[in-house]
């Protein structure tokens, strides 16, 4: 049943809002994917128990020669050689010695490897000068793993935890399913790159910045088709991305103006949790559901609209994931310069962070208006002002969320 028209009411702090639309949150399924394709992926278990020995038998760590330790120091006839992947293990007879290479079965008999180096060979027999220790430069089978170890991997594969996975002998494995994420993006004024521009039109920034924020955050994107500034068309496409995905997130729509159709919309065919938030760029942002999948309304600004997804979309998809929090690191940093911001909202203004040790640097990325979105670009992170501060004040320290660790200048 749709609900009754939502009066203004106060805005809702950064924290609130978050907390509503976290509650919102259903775990996607489980699907198997091929190694291959796991890079990013969020496993199904961080607990995997090995049904297998890595490595499964004993082989020797280097180029060299296998012995029995008790038949050192001398010189040792050379009675074999073996070889990765050559088959079952040699025997070494008392007395001998057995040529092997890096990663072949360690011969029965023998209980440590002289590397090459360290040996003298001639007219078939090699000489060892001094004793060697017992079990050097032998991987014991189990080294790595042992059958029936949990084996602990971390909340996203990368390449190291999928070659454990592959070391294991597994061609697919378990992860949580990405979440499909359905953007569509209102406005008359509104086409598509490439296209020619008429007078009053712009071009679709956030169907293409808000796609590649869903991807980095580990979902899929869908896109729409872009809505009109009408409301029935508005409405249709609403109901068809609410049915397409997990998370429907519209961009534009959500404030007062007489164009503005998202909140009559989401309270005529479902329900609006809130549509106003105390948040510096992006106040209006509405939140609700269409038959039980989530929608999310996002400022039109295409930097408002990005703002908006990090503090409270990106957080909704890892909660879909199985994850928590926002994934990003969070550091106390110094601003260079004061800037200004509203004193009735908490901000959160594009900053460019640096590192001198352990002191971290904030200064302006460029301008702060919704509209400028290419100090967003040049930003690395974010600086978090309270809301009841008309400035932030140089000098003092403020929550900076770094967006992009790899941008972070250090100094020395």
């Amino acid at each position: 049943m749709a609900s009754e028209p939502m009066a203004p009411g106060p805005m809702l702090d950064v924290d609130q809002a978050r907390q509503r639309i976290l509650g919102a949150a259903h775990p996607v399924g489980v699907e198997a994917v091929e190694l291959a394709d796991a890079l990013g992926r969020v496993p199904a278990t961080r607990a995997y128990v090995a049904q297998t020995d890595v490595p499964p038998f004993a082989n020797s760590s280097m180029d060299g020669f296998a012995v029995r330790t008790a038949d050192l120091p001398g010189p040792l006839p050379i009675s074999g050689e073996a070889a990765a992947g050559g088959g079952p293990a040699t025997v070494l007879a008392p007395g001998t010695a057995v040529r092997i290479m890096t990663g072949a079965p360690l011969p029965a008999g023998a209980d440590a490897v002289v590397p090459v180096e360290e040996t003298e060979e001639a007219d078939g027999a090699v000489t060892i000068s001094g004793a060697v220790e017992l079990g050097a430069n032998v991987r014991g089978a189990g080294h790595d793993t042992r059958a029936g170890e949990t084996v602990c991997l971390p909340g996203v594969l990368g390449p190291a935890a999928i070659a454990i996975l592959a070391s294991l002998g597994l061609a697919t494995f378990e992860v949580r399913r990405r979440p499909r994420v359905v953007i569509l993006a209102t406005g008359d004024e509104l086409v598509s790159p490439g296209q020619p521009l008429q007078p009053g039109q712009i071009y679709d920034a956030n169907s293409f910045g808000l796609s590649a924020a869903v991807q980095e955050a580990g979902a899929e994107p869908i896109r729409l088709p872009r809505a009109a500034d009408d409301e029935a068309a508005l409405q249709e496409l609403v109901v068809r991305g609410a049915g397409a995905g997990d998370l429907l997130v519209v961009s534009g729509g959500v404030s007062v103006g007489r164009r503005d159709y998202l909140r009559p919309v989401l309270e005529r065919i479902g329900r609006l949790s809130f549509w106003r938030i105390a948040v510096q760029p992006g106040k209006p942002l509405a939140f609700g559901d269409v038959g039980g999948t989530p929608v999310i309304g996002l400022p039109g600004n295409p930097v408002s609209a990005l703002v908006t997804f990090e503090l409270f979309v990106r957080p909704l998809i890892r909660a879909m994931l199985g994850r928590s929090g926002d994934g990003r690191g969070h550091q106390q940093a110094l601003l260079t310069e004061p800037m200004d911001k509203d004193p009735d909202r908490q901000a959160y203004l594009r900053v460019v962070l640096s590192r001198q040790g352990e002191d971290w640097r904030a200064r302006p990325a460029g301008g702060q208006a919704s509209s400028q979105l290419r100090s967003l670009a040049a930003a690395n992170g974010l600086l978090t002002i309270p809301r009841g501060l008309a400035r932030a004040a140089a000098g003092e320290r403020y929550d900076a969320i770094i967006l992009d660790p790899t941008s972070v200048e250090v100094g020395g």
